[in-house]
């Protein structure tokens, strides 16, 4: 018996490239307002069919709403298409946005890994940005996703 072949995608989420945030987001990252966006971009590029094939395998793993960072694991048969149709979403909500491919891996361990690096390194970025109103509510968040991170699974 073979198992499920899977692909694990670790994606970051630049809001609004236009614009210079100082700490309020226009639109705060969700797993259902990416999922929609991606889902939206999958069936107006591939169509139904595309759309029927890829949600099969298709789930948002991990969403960071601090460091805009996220885990998409799609069947290996389907990841090309999914990633293409991710390089083409415009706005998740009514916000612009642009998706940016860190990691690519066949397994579950690896991803975890590389999102850990990815996430730690861009949380020490947010907080020098963020100075003295970077609250405890703020870090004790970052500490809950990186918990999130590392009890993920199949």
């Amino acid at each position: 018996m073979v198992g499920f072949k899977n692909r694990y995608m670790v994606m970051e989420v630049f809001l609004d490239p236009n614009k210079d945030h100082q700490g309020d987001d226009p639109v705060i990252i969700t797993q259902l307002n990416l999922s929609k966006a991606i889902k939206d971009s999958i069936l107006l590029n591939f169509g139904e069919c595309g759309l029927a094939s890829s949600l099969g395998s298709f789930q948002l793993k991990y969403v960071n709403p601090i460091t805009k960072l996220c885990i998409i694991r799609v069947s290996r048969e389907e990841y090309q298409k999914v990633w293409s149709a991710i390089t083409m979403v415009r706005s998740v909500g009514n916000c612009p946005v642009l998706f940016n491919l860190l990691d690519l891996s066949g397994n579950i361990k690896a991803c975890k890994k590389a999102a850990l690096k990815c996430d730690e390194l861009k949380f020490e970025q947010y907080k020098l940005r963020m100075g003295a109103r970077l609250s405890a509510d703020v870090t004790q968040h970052m500490q809950n996703c990186v918990e999130k991170i590392k009890l993920l699974e199949h």
